[in-house]
Protein backbone atom coordinates (compact mmCIF):
# COMPACT_ATOMS: atom_id res chain seq x y z
CA UNK A 1 0.00 0.00 0.00
CA UNK A 2 1.58 3.13 -1.35
CA UNK A 3 0.70 6.23 1.04
CA UNK A 4 1.90 9.87 0.23
CA UNK A 5 4.17 11.23 2.75
CA UNK A 6 2.38 13.96 4.76
CA UNK A 7 -1.42 13.23 3.13
CA UNK A 8 -4.06 14.80 5.92
CA UNK A 9 -6.30 11.45 5.48
CA UNK A 10 -3.80 9.36 7.11
CA UNK A 11 -1.83 11.90 9.92
CA UNK A 12 -4.60 12.84 11.30
CA UNK A 13 -6.03 10.69 14.36
CA UNK A 14 -9.75 10.03 15.14
CA UNK A 15 -10.79 9.59 11.79
CA UNK A 16 -12.12 5.78 11.08
CA UNK A 17 -11.71 3.15 8.20
CA UNK A 18 -14.17 2.06 6.17
CA UNK A 19 -13.88 -1.73 6.01
CA UNK A 20 -15.11 -4.34 3.48
CA UNK A 21 -15.10 -8.34 3.06
CA UNK A 22 -15.98 -9.24 -0.49
CA UNK A 23 -16.95 -12.81 -0.40
CA UNK A 24 -17.71 -15.28 -2.76
CA UNK A 25 -21.57 -14.48 -1.79
CA UNK A 26 -21.85 -11.60 0.84
CA UNK A 27 -19.88 -8.57 0.84
CA UNK A 28 -19.79 -7.05 3.90
CA UNK A 29 -19.19 -3.17 5.21
CA UNK A 30 -18.71 -1.79 8.33
CA UNK A 31 -16.66 1.30 9.79
CA UNK A 32 -13.92 0.48 12.36
CA UNK A 33 -12.32 3.01 14.79
CA UNK A 34 -8.83 2.11 14.96
CA UNK A 35 -8.11 3.74 18.56
CA UNK A 36 -8.45 1.57 21.59
CA UNK A 37 -7.35 -1.14 20.00
CA UNK A 38 -10.04 -1.04 17.21
CA UNK A 39 -14.18 -1.22 17.44
CA UNK A 40 -16.27 -2.37 14.59
CA UNK A 41 -19.65 -0.65 14.01
CA UNK A 42 -22.10 -0.10 11.34
CA UNK A 43 -21.90 -3.14 9.42
CA UNK A 44 -24.13 -3.73 6.89
CA UNK A 45 -24.13 -7.53 4.66
CA UNK A 46 -25.44 -7.61 0.95
CA UNK A 47 -24.89 -9.86 -1.75
CA UNK A 48 -22.08 -9.52 -3.88
CA UNK A 49 -22.76 -8.17 -7.41
CA UNK A 50 -20.80 -11.32 -8.62
CA UNK A 51 -21.25 -14.69 -10.56
CA UNK A 52 -23.56 -16.37 -7.28
CA UNK A 53 -25.74 -12.90 -8.46
CA UNK A 54 -25.39 -13.20 -11.59
CA UNK A 55 -24.31 -16.63 -13.25
CA UNK A 56 -22.98 -17.13 -16.65
CA UNK A 57 -22.11 -13.56 -17.35
CA UNK A 58 -18.64 -12.89 -18.98
CA UNK A 59 -15.71 -12.35 -15.62
CA UNK A 60 -14.78 -9.15 -17.07
CA UNK A 61 -18.29 -7.81 -16.76
CA UNK A 62 -18.63 -9.16 -13.34
CA UNK A 63 -15.30 -7.48 -12.26
CA UNK A 64 -16.64 -4.31 -13.46
CA UNK A 65 -19.64 -4.97 -11.04
CA UNK A 66 -17.62 -5.81 -8.32
CA UNK A 67 -15.83 -2.80 -8.17
CA UNK A 68 -18.52 -0.37 -9.14
CA UNK A 69 -20.77 -2.23 -6.18
CA UNK A 70 -17.13 -1.30 -3.61
CA UNK A 71 -17.27 2.14 -4.98
CA UNK A 72 -20.71 2.97 -4.80
CA UNK A 73 -20.47 1.20 -0.40
CA UNK A 74 -17.58 3.07 -0.23
CA UNK A 75 -19.07 6.58 -1.01
CA UNK A 76 -22.36 5.90 0.44
CA UNK A 77 -20.56 5.35 3.85
CA UNK A 78 -18.97 8.45 3.39
CA UNK A 79 -21.70 10.48 3.18
CA UNK A 80 -23.60 8.77 5.39
CA UNK A 81 -22.29 9.15 8.84
CA UNK A 82 -22.25 12.13 10.72
CA UNK A 83 -18.61 14.04 11.45
CA UNK A 84 -15.40 13.88 9.52
CA UNK A 85 -15.48 11.40 6.45
CA UNK A 86 -13.61 7.74 6.64
CA UNK A 87 -9.46 8.24 6.73
CA UNK A 88 -8.92 4.96 4.16
CA UNK A 89 -10.32 2.24 2.76
CA UNK A 90 -9.30 -1.06 3.94
CA UNK A 91 -10.68 -4.23 1.55
CA UNK A 92 -10.62 -8.09 2.46
CA UNK A 93 -10.90 -9.99 -1.27
CA UNK A 94 -11.77 -13.37 -1.69
CA UNK A 95 -8.68 -14.64 -3.74
CA UNK A 96 -5.02 -14.58 -4.20
CA UNK A 97 -4.19 -10.66 -3.93
CA UNK A 98 -0.12 -9.81 -4.41
CA UNK A 99 1.16 -7.15 -2.62
CA UNK A 100 0.37 -4.12 -4.61
CA UNK A 101 -2.69 -4.96 -4.31
CA UNK A 102 -3.69 -6.86 -7.78
CA UNK A 103 -6.28 -9.69 -7.22
CA UNK A 104 -4.59 -12.58 -9.06
CA UNK A 105 -7.80 -14.50 -8.89
CA UNK A 106 -11.39 -14.73 -7.80
CA UNK A 107 -12.93 -18.08 -8.80
CA UNK A 108 -15.77 -17.80 -6.14
CA UNK A 109 -16.27 -14.05 -6.83
CA UNK A 110 -16.28 -14.44 -10.53
CA UNK A 111 -15.59 -17.77 -11.77
CA UNK A 112 -12.65 -19.01 -13.90
CA UNK A 113 -9.77 -17.07 -15.48
CA UNK A 114 -9.96 -13.42 -16.52
CA UNK A 115 -6.96 -10.98 -16.24
CA UNK A 116 -5.66 -10.14 -13.28
CA UNK A 117 -7.33 -6.49 -11.38
CA UNK A 118 -5.44 -4.18 -9.89
CA UNK A 119 -7.73 -3.54 -7.17
CA UNK A 120 -5.94 -1.29 -4.95
CA UNK A 121 -5.06 0.98 -8.05
CA UNK A 122 -8.20 1.36 -9.73
CA UNK A 123 -9.70 2.58 -5.98
CA UNK A 124 -7.20 4.44 -5.31
CA UNK A 125 -8.33 6.13 -8.12
CA UNK A 126 -11.92 6.19 -8.23
CA UNK A 127 -11.90 7.02 -4.46
CA UNK A 128 -9.04 9.51 -3.65
CA UNK A 129 -8.31 8.07 -0.35
CA UNK A 130 -5.45 5.39 0.83
CA UNK A 131 -6.36 2.14 0.34
CA UNK A 132 -5.46 -1.34 1.37
CA UNK A 133 -6.41 -4.63 -0.76
CA UNK A 134 -5.52 -8.37 1.09
CA UNK A 135 -6.57 -11.67 0.84
CA UNK A 136 -9.81 -12.23 3.23
CA UNK A 137 -8.17 -14.78 4.85
CA UNK A 138 -4.79 -12.93 5.34
CA UNK A 139 -7.09 -9.78 6.77
CA UNK A 140 -8.96 -12.88 8.94
CA UNK A 141 -5.37 -14.22 10.13
CA UNK A 142 -4.67 -10.29 11.75
CA UNK A 143 -7.35 -10.63 13.97
CA UNK A 144 -6.49 -13.45 15.82
CA UNK A 145 -2.68 -12.58 15.41
CA UNK A 146 -3.12 -9.63 17.16
CA UNK A 147 -4.44 -11.26 19.47
CA UNK A 148 -2.16 -13.99 20.32
CA UNK A 149 1.47 -14.53 19.75
CA UNK A 150 1.54 -18.75 18.82
CA UNK A 151 1.79 -19.81 15.26
CA UNK A 152 -1.27 -20.52 14.26
CA UNK A 153 -3.67 -21.89 10.72
CA UNK A 154 -6.39 -20.05 9.81
CA UNK A 155 -8.74 -22.05 7.68
CA UNK A 156 -11.81 -21.26 6.54
CA UNK A 157 -14.59 -23.50 5.09
CA UNK A 158 -17.22 -21.33 3.46
CA UNK A 159 -17.83 -21.03 -0.16
CA UNK A 160 -14.09 -22.18 -0.87
CA UNK A 161 -11.98 -23.18 1.02
CA UNK A 162 -8.40 -20.99 2.43
CA UNK A 163 -5.87 -21.05 4.81
CA UNK A 164 -3.37 -18.36 6.21
CA UNK A 165 -0.15 -19.27 8.74
CA UNK A 166 0.46 -16.67 10.92
CA UNK A 167 4.19 -17.16 12.50
CA UNK A 168 6.57 -14.54 13.41
CA UNK A 169 4.34 -11.64 13.75
CA UNK A 170 3.37 -11.77 10.03
CA UNK A 171 1.03 -14.29 7.71
CA UNK A 172 3.60 -16.31 5.82
CA UNK A 173 2.79 -14.74 1.90
CA UNK A 174 5.12 -14.31 -1.48
CA UNK A 175 5.32 -10.82 -2.93
CA UNK A 176 2.57 -11.99 -5.44
CA UNK A 177 0.36 -13.07 -3.00
CA UNK A 178 0.97 -17.31 -3.16
CA UNK A 179 0.80 -19.18 -0.37
CA UNK A 180 -2.89 -20.54 1.66
CA UNK A 181 -4.75 -21.67 -1.19
CA UNK A 182 -5.18 -25.35 0.29
CA UNK A 183 -8.82 -25.10 -0.93
CA UNK A 184 -6.99 -25.47 -4.92
CA UNK A 185 -4.98 -28.53 -4.10
CA UNK A 186 -5.77 -31.19 -6.21
CA UNK A 187 -6.95 -33.95 -3.67
CA UNK A 188 -8.80 -35.59 -6.36
CA UNK A 189 -7.76 -36.79 -9.39
CA UNK A 190 -10.18 -39.00 -11.44
CA UNK A 191 -11.38 -37.59 -14.31
CA UNK A 192 -15.15 -37.62 -12.72
CA UNK A 193 -14.16 -35.44 -9.91
CA UNK A 194 -16.22 -32.61 -8.95
CA UNK A 195 -15.16 -29.30 -11.05
CA UNK A 196 -13.93 -26.60 -8.32
CA UNK A 197 -15.08 -22.58 -9.25
CA UNK A 198 -11.70 -21.99 -10.83
CA UNK A 199 -11.79 -24.12 -13.44
CA UNK A 200 -10.16 -27.33 -12.27
CA UNK A 201 -11.31 -30.84 -10.97
CA UNK A 202 -10.61 -32.43 -7.82
CA UNK A 203 -9.32 -29.46 -5.42
CA UNK A 204 -10.25 -29.19 -1.89
CA UNK A 205 -12.56 -26.81 -2.22
CA UNK A 206 -14.82 -28.28 -4.85
CA UNK A 207 -15.12 -31.18 -2.30
CA UNK A 208 -15.04 -29.78 1.27
CA UNK A 209 -16.04 -26.46 1.16
CA UNK A 210 -20.12 -25.82 1.79
CA UNK A 211 -20.65 -25.72 -1.83
CA UNK A 212 -18.88 -28.69 -2.08
CA UNK A 213 -20.27 -30.66 0.54
CA UNK A 214 -24.15 -29.51 -1.02
CA UNK A 215 -23.13 -31.22 -4.19
CA UNK A 216 -21.74 -34.20 -2.20
CA UNK A 217 -24.83 -34.76 -0.74
CA UNK A 218 -26.92 -33.95 -3.65
CA UNK A 219 -24.66 -37.02 -5.01
CA UNK A 220 -25.27 -39.24 -2.44
CA UNK A 221 -28.93 -38.76 -2.67
CA UNK A 222 -29.49 -39.24 -6.40
CA UNK A 223 -27.16 -42.75 -5.26
CA UNK A 224 -29.25 -43.62 -2.50
CA UNK A 225 -32.68 -42.46 -2.78
CA UNK A 226 -34.14 -44.45 -0.17
CA UNK A 227 -31.22 -43.08 2.33
CA UNK A 228 -31.83 -39.95 1.53
CA UNK A 229 -35.84 -40.32 2.00
CA UNK A 230 -34.98 -41.09 5.44
CA UNK A 231 -32.94 -38.30 6.28
CA UNK A 232 -33.73 -35.31 8.19
CA UNK A 233 -33.32 -32.38 5.35
CA UNK A 234 -35.99 -35.20 3.37
CA UNK A 235 -38.31 -35.67 6.07
CA UNK A 236 -38.06 -31.79 7.21
CA UNK A 237 -39.08 -30.82 3.70
CA UNK A 238 -36.49 -31.37 1.21
CA UNK A 239 -37.65 -34.15 -0.38
CA UNK A 240 -35.69 -33.24 -3.92
CA UNK A 241 -32.06 -32.57 -3.22
CA UNK A 242 -32.16 -30.13 -5.37
CA UNK A 243 -34.20 -27.57 -2.96
CA UNK A 244 -31.13 -28.75 -0.26
CA UNK A 245 -29.28 -25.65 0.81
CA UNK A 246 -26.08 -25.19 3.32
CA UNK A 247 -28.48 -24.51 6.08
CA UNK A 248 -30.31 -27.64 5.97
CA UNK A 249 -27.02 -29.55 6.18
CA UNK A 250 -25.58 -28.04 8.55
CA UNK A 251 -28.47 -28.19 11.28
CA UNK A 252 -28.69 -32.31 10.18
CA UNK A 253 -25.12 -32.66 11.14
CA UNK A 254 -25.44 -30.72 14.51
CA UNK A 255 -28.82 -33.08 15.20
CA UNK A 256 -26.66 -35.94 15.08
CA UNK A 257 -28.07 -37.15 11.05
CA UNK A 258 -26.68 -40.31 10.22
CA UNK A 259 -27.10 -39.71 5.95
CA UNK A 260 -25.42 -35.83 6.11
CA UNK A 261 -22.72 -36.50 8.71
CA UNK A 262 -21.71 -39.55 6.42
CA UNK A 263 -21.31 -37.25 3.86
CA UNK A 264 -19.80 -34.77 5.87
CA UNK A 265 -16.96 -37.32 7.13
CA UNK A 266 -16.12 -37.95 3.34
CA UNK A 267 -14.98 -34.86 2.33
CA UNK A 268 -13.29 -34.04 5.65
CA UNK A 269 -10.59 -36.81 4.63
CA UNK A 270 -9.37 -34.80 2.14
CA UNK A 271 -9.61 -32.05 4.30
CA UNK A 272 -7.73 -33.56 7.44
CA UNK A 273 -4.74 -34.56 4.95
CA UNK A 274 -4.48 -31.16 3.85
CA UNK A 275 -3.73 -30.27 7.56
CA UNK A 276 -2.12 -33.07 8.02
CA UNK A 277 0.67 -31.89 6.06
CA UNK A 278 0.75 -28.53 7.05
CA UNK A 279 1.67 -30.07 10.41
CA UNK A 280 4.38 -32.22 9.08
CA UNK A 281 5.95 -29.90 6.96
CA UNK A 282 5.93 -27.20 9.22
CA UNK A 283 4.86 -28.07 12.66
CA UNK A 284 1.95 -25.71 12.93
CA UNK A 285 -0.01 -26.48 16.16
CA UNK A 286 -2.85 -24.17 16.59
CA UNK A 287 -6.00 -24.74 13.80
CA UNK A 288 -8.66 -21.91 14.21
CA UNK A 289 -11.57 -23.22 11.86
CA UNK A 290 -13.82 -20.52 10.37
CA UNK A 291 -16.28 -19.45 7.59
CA UNK A 292 -19.81 -19.71 7.37
CA UNK A 293 -20.39 -23.63 6.59
CA UNK A 294 -17.71 -24.46 9.45
CA UNK A 295 -19.36 -22.02 12.08
CA UNK A 296 -22.73 -23.06 11.06
CA UNK A 297 -22.10 -26.82 12.27
CA UNK A 298 -19.62 -25.74 14.95
CA UNK A 299 -18.41 -27.72 17.49
CA UNK A 300 -19.66 -31.41 15.61
CA UNK A 301 -17.50 -29.83 12.79
CA UNK A 302 -14.75 -29.42 15.12
CA UNK A 303 -15.16 -33.16 16.63
CA UNK A 304 -15.25 -34.64 13.05
CA UNK A 305 -12.00 -33.48 11.74
CA UNK A 306 -10.52 -34.43 15.08
CA UNK A 307 -11.99 -37.59 14.78
CA UNK A 308 -10.49 -38.01 10.96
CA UNK A 309 -7.00 -36.19 11.82
CA UNK A 310 -7.00 -38.90 15.12
CA UNK A 311 -7.54 -41.82 12.38
CA UNK A 312 -4.89 -40.78 9.79
CA UNK A 313 -2.20 -39.58 12.58
CA UNK A 314 0.36 -36.90 13.37
CA UNK A 315 3.49 -37.86 13.04
CA UNK A 316 4.54 -37.90 17.22
CA UNK A 317 1.08 -36.28 18.91
CA UNK A 318 -1.36 -37.81 20.54
CA UNK A 319 -5.21 -38.03 20.27
CA UNK A 320 -5.52 -35.55 23.22
CA UNK A 321 -2.63 -33.04 21.43
CA UNK A 322 -4.55 -33.77 18.30
CA UNK A 323 -7.86 -32.53 19.91
CA UNK A 324 -5.90 -29.78 21.80
CA UNK A 325 -4.96 -28.17 18.51
CA UNK A 326 -7.98 -27.64 16.52
CA UNK A 327 -10.18 -25.10 17.91
CA UNK A 328 -13.41 -23.16 16.52
CA UNK A 329 -12.89 -19.30 15.51
CA UNK A 330 -15.05 -16.43 16.78
CA UNK A 331 -18.73 -17.44 15.88
CA UNK A 332 -19.73 -14.27 13.60
CA UNK A 333 -19.14 -13.42 10.29
CA UNK A 334 -16.79 -10.37 11.15
CA UNK A 335 -13.41 -11.91 11.49
CA UNK A 336 -12.32 -9.83 8.12
CA UNK A 337 -13.61 -6.39 8.76
CA UNK A 338 -11.98 -6.89 12.01
CA UNK A 339 -8.84 -8.39 10.81
CA UNK A 340 -8.31 -5.69 7.59
CA UNK A 341 -9.13 -2.77 10.38
CA UNK A 342 -6.53 -3.91 12.62
CA UNK A 343 -3.92 -3.91 9.80
CA UNK A 344 -5.01 -0.91 8.00
CA UNK A 345 -4.33 0.45 11.33
CA UNK A 346 -0.47 -0.87 12.02
CA UNK A 347 0.16 0.60 8.46
CA UNK A 348 -1.25 3.56 9.04
CA UNK A 349 0.36 4.34 12.47
CA UNK A 350 3.64 3.10 11.14
CA UNK A 351 3.01 5.65 8.58
CA UNK A 352 2.37 8.64 10.60
CA UNK A 353 5.63 7.46 12.85
CA UNK A 354 7.63 7.62 9.75
CA UNK A 355 6.34 11.05 8.94
CA UNK A 356 7.09 12.55 12.51
CA UNK A 357 10.60 11.10 12.25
Amino acid sequence: MAIPPGDPAVTETGRPLTVMDVGGTTLRVGTFDVRGGGRLSDVARMRVDGMDRHPGRPVPVLQRQVVDQIVREAERRAGARPGPAPAALAVAFAGPVARDGTVLGAPTVWGEGGEPLPLREILSARLAVPVLVVNDLTAAAWRYGTESAVPFCLLTVSSGIGNKVFRDGDVLLDAEGYGGELGHWTCDRSPDAPPCDCGGRGHLGAIASGRGVLAAVRRAAAADPAGYARSAPARAGAADPLFLGNPEIAEAVRNGDPFTTAVLRSTLVHLAAAVGAVFASIGIRRYVLMGGFALAVGERYRELLVEELVRQGCFGLSAAQVDAMVVLGEDDDDHGLIGVGRLMGRRLAAHREKVTL
